[in-house]
């Protein structure tokens, strides 16, 4: 069977939404990013980011950072603290704000750095596992994916995500799996494929064209998390249906009642969930005049009444 992974997103893949997807069909979650000094001041913030159920595993936290005796403490403290299945290291992120602290996918320009990173912190937890995301490369003159994921295999990281863009492309264009595949043919390091994956049929082509060892899905399941449920069916050749109006409505209105109940404050929950609604009303008859009216959205019951007037005039 092909794992199939929730990538990890800021803002979004918190452990309600991780919670939920585990019954659409995930093998595998992981937190939101947090960084080294998250860790060590253990406010509030970070205790929220690594906070999860026995329901989610197996499950790992995602770290970065730059310095790798400081990435390495902080990941000793979150094993003592949380106890992950594995730790996870970010090599992929985009965001200027994580790479102008030499985070992320900065560290895709100097792999002599990554390679002290990952070895830090694979000694730092062993027997714990710790496995890597990596992006293609910094730019599309520095296409690096084969060279970063054998000196990850080195270090002995255990598993490595590919996105297929660079860093530079951001989420624009399209993903290249042919690097993809060239990585995961280049190790024995456990390659699990990322980028534009948005169905079963693709999913199946992906693995079947590529060697990985497993699905990594992240953008598309904001607002569509039974894709899953979709993919599974194209690996098991079945025929797959999809949700009605009527189950996807009673899905949406289930995160938000968890999401309210998970942070205490409706309003505050509510506030959060906006961008979660917005995204969960792509492809809908009516999404744009849904997403005007979820930018207001303050209440559980607000959400209740749009999704009963929706299925009302017929889904």
């Amino acid at each position: 069977m092909v794992p199939l992974y929730l990538a990890p997103m800021a803002g979004v893949t918190n452990t309600v939404f991780r919670q939920l997807l585990k019954e659409k069909g995930v093998d595998v979650v992981t937190t939101e990013f947090v960084s080294a000094e998250g860790i060590f001041h253990r406010n509030q913030r970070t205790t929220d980011f690594l906070a999860f159920t026995e329901a989610e595993r197996p499950v790992g936290v995602q770290l970065f950072g730059g310095d790798p005796d400081h990435l390495a403490e902080a990941a000793r403290h979150v094993v003592d603290w949380v106890r992950p299945d594995f730790i996870d290291l970010n090599f992929g992120c985009p965001v200027n704000k994580v790479v102008a602290k030499n985070g992320g996918s900065a560290l895709l320009r100097d792999c002599p750095l990554l390679e002290r990173v990952a070895s830090a912190v694979v000694r730092a937890v062993a027997p714990l596992p710790v496995t890597a995301k990596i992006r293609i490369g910094w730019d599309d003159q520095t296409i690096n994916a084969v060279t970063t994921v054998q000196i990850l295999e080195a270090c002995g990281i255990q598993r490595v995500a590919i996105h297929g863009r660079t860093r530079s492309q951001g989420y624009s264009g399209a993903a290249n799996w042919e690097v993809i595949a060239e990585a995961a043919g280049s190790t024995s390091v456990p390659v699990v494929g990322n980028g534009d994956i948005t169905d079963g049929a693709t999913a199946l082509a992906r693995v079947r064209s590529s060697g990985v060892r497993g699905l990594m899905i992240g953008r598309a399941a904001m607002g569509n998390p039974w894709v899953f449920d979709e993919i599974r069916a194209a690996f098991d050749g079945r025929t797959w249906v999809a949700p009605q109006a009527a189950d996807r409505w009673a899905f949406i209105v289930r995160h938000c009642r968890e999401e309210s109940v998970h942070r205490g404050s409706e309003r505050h929950a509510m506030h959060g969930m906006r961008a979660r609604l917005m995204a969960y009303t792509r492809g809908m008859p009516g999404g744009r005049d849904l997403r005007v009216r979820f930018q207001f959205v303050e209440s559980v019951a607000e959400v209740e009444d749009i999704a009963a007037e929706v299925l009302a005039r017929g889904g």
